[in-house]
């Protein structure tokens, strides 16, 4: 899959099968529209096409008010190339492009730009200057400029829509179970291993600090995961993602990996959350943070039915 930057740098498809949308965590509604382009782009054999903005619209107009993001885009782009995807446009949602109408949208970004032939799209689908594009919008500038327009209903779960607002809730109740089933996949997060302040080193847990994206998770807590290394082993542990209010401000994903001393740093690793161990919570010193790191660690072996004598 190829990514591409920027408005400027747009491929000049002859002919492509596009779909439009945020994609935060790829969840089974989006993989409806996403087995349709590619199957539609296969039959065609023209280009599948993802176009995404950053930062997302809530983002740009209210940082503060936005919701958390299920992924970054390191795992969007991993998540939407297993897909099938062939080509994933990221446009910069700036003061100037949010001014563009529908239609000066339509023309430079997908007759212009990705010469559509087909666009599939969620049928609450909102674009352009203060949203004024929707799916009528599309289908009339589509019989213009030659292009097929195709609406996808929303999937129902339970009774339920499945939404990435639906997978942050259960994320945010450490549901792992249910939001698997509305994502279709295990919940996992990928990133760069970098050197943090080395405290687990100097009680006796080492941890991996890994920079999975400059947005926080809905997800905070212990968790069980399993590592996926650079080299394809996979290997048991025990992280901690979310706020860290013992030892300092802000958030990060920390993982302690059972049985394993390799130096990580620089690595590309993915890590996949099992099951919930614990809540965070604030200890009164570096004593009880230690104490309860030791039963964290104990309850991620016995989830993997890891022996003392392998330990």
């Amino acid at each position: 899959m190829q990514l591409v930057r920027g408005l400027h740098n747009l491929p000049k498809l002859n002919g492509s099968v596009v779909t439009i949308g945020n994609f935060d965590g790829v969840h089974l509604g989006h993989r409806v529209i996403l087995d349709r382009v590619v199957a539609s782009a296969k039959a065609s054999q023209l280009p599948s096409v993802v176009v995404c903005f950053e930062p997302q619209p809530r983002e740009f107009f209210n940082v503060d008010a936005a919701p958390a993001r299920i992924f970054g885009l390191r795992d969007k782009c991993r998540v939407l190339k297993q897909a099938g995807i062939d080509y994933l446009v990221v446009l910069n949602f700036t003061e100037k492009f949010r001014s563009l109408t529908a239609q000066q949208f339509v023309e430079q970004v997908l007759v212009q730009g990705l010469g559509v032939s087909h666009l599939f799209i969620g049928d609450d689908f909102r674009f352009g200057c203060d949203r004024s594009g929707d799916l009528g919008v599309l289908k009339a500038l589509g019989e213009q400029f030659d292009y097929q327009v195709t609406a996808s209903s929303t999937i129902q779960q339970d009774d339920v829509r499945v939404s990435s607002t639906r997978i942050r809730q259960t994320l945010a109740q450490s549901d792992l179970a249910t939001s698997e089933q509305l994502l279709g996949h295990q919940y996992a997060l990928s990133g760069r291993v970098v050197y943090g302040k080395q405290l687990g080193r100097t009680i006796g847990t080492p941890t991996i600090n890994v920079k999975y994206g400059k947005h926080a998770s809905p997800l905070a807590g212990v968790f069980a995961v399993a590592v996926k290394l650079p080299d394809g082993r996979v290997q048991p542990g025990v992280a901690n993602i979310g706020h860290r209010p013992t030892v300092q401000e802000g958030s990060a994903l920390e993982v302690h990996l059972l049985n394993f001393s390799q130096d990580l740093y620089g690595a590309h690793i993915e890590c996949v959350f099992l099951q919930h161990i614990r809540d965070i919570k604030q200890f009164p010193n570096i004593a009880a943070l230690q104490a309860q790191i030791a039963q964290d660690v104990q309850a991620a072996k016995q989830f993997f039915q890891i022996g003392e004598s392998e330990a």
